[in-house]
């Protein structure tokens, strides 16, 4: 989550990485670090420690999406479910 805020305040389009455990805190910390609207995408938890085969099929998973949000033709998942 930090990163993903340290990247887009220094220009750079971002998004952010959140596991479903940690989605909550991500709220508070980009509320906290200023930037509530940061993009961010959703992940399985937990991804770090699950072996190299369960971390390529997230990876695999979430590429393309990553690529959509950072282009703008897809919305991330915050703006999803901050609409319903």
């Amino acid at each position: 989550m930090r990163d993903g805020i340290e990247v887009a305040r220094r220009g750079i389009a971002a998004v952010a990485l959140v596991t479903e455990q940690f989605w909550l805190q991500g709220d508070s910390v980009a509320t906290s670090a200023g930037m509530p609207d940061i993009p961010r995408l959703r992940l399985p938890h937990p991804v770090a420690g699950s072996g190299h085969d369960a971390m390529e099929r997230v990876a695999q998973g979430i590429a393309a999406r990553i690529v959509a949000v950072l282009s703008g033709s897809a919305a991330p998942d915050n703006e999803l479910t901050s609409a319903v």
